[in-house]
């Protein structure tokens, strides 16, 4: 499906080299800011690579603060656990960065809902960060790509993210709330760490799984 006429680009096209990592909230000023920059920052432990091995990281928001900055409570969280968080613009959420994504990672239920009702066949690269987690960590290491050699993070990232949706309809969620990150939006610094927290623990495994590399410790 190609973007409505206006908005977005015209296909989704790949060069084989790169694999696009899109974290979605409502604001783009907490939950996904905090995601994105502590996803670039573990790439970054892994690999040595601030591309990540040819992982592209980025953020928007279903309701983005085009241009805003993010929570100065969300740059506490991720001085907490040194992760850069300068330079960073908020974005409203649109057809092109959906096209363009090769996994999409949302804070809630039904920020995946609002993605995928975008169309772009976006319904088999999307789902929850707590989702991808949990799918994540029922996959065999061992069936996927060796991340050695060219691509091979990115086709290993492709593998993943296929086997996560064959899994789907198998592995259920334990409740429905399991699968979602909640809002801090507003909340004092120390609610702030605790959705920080569960972030970390959420993006450790797929970022191993990613890229084959666990963290240094």
């Amino acid at each position: 499906m190609t973007a409505p006429e206006g908005r977005g680009i015209a296909g989704h096209e790949h060069d084989g080299s790169t694999f696009r990592i899109l974290h979605v909230s409502t604001g783009n000023v907490c939950r996904s800011p905090i995601t994105e920059r502590l996803t670039r920052h573990a790439l970054i432990d892994r690999l040595g690579d601030p591309l990540g091995g040819g992982l592209i990281v980025e953020s928007a928001g279903t309701w983005g603060h085009e241009g805003a900055p993010m929570e100065t409570n969300a740059e506490l969280v991720l001085a907490d656990f040194g992760a850069d968080f300068s330079g960073f613009m908020g974005r409203e959420l649109l057809d092109e960065h959906v096209i363009r994504a090769d996994l999409v990672l949302t804070a809630t239920r039904d920020h995946r809902a609002q993605v995928i009702s975008m169309g772009h066949s976006a319904g088999l690269r999307t789902f929850t960060l707590k989702e991808f987690t949990r799918l994540v960590r029922a996959i065999d290491p061992a069936t996927l790509p060796d991340p050695k050699g060219a691509h091979g993070t990115v086709d290993r990232a492709r593998a993943l993210v296929r086997a996560a949706a064959a899994l789907r309809g198998w592995l259920l969620a334990p409740s429905a709330e399991a699968d979602e990150v909640n809002d801090p939006y507003g909340a004092p610094i120390t609610f702030f760490r605790s959705i920080g927290e569960e972030i970390q623990q959420a993006l450790d495994p797929v970022v191993t799984a990613l890229t084959g590399v666990p963290a240094r410790r």
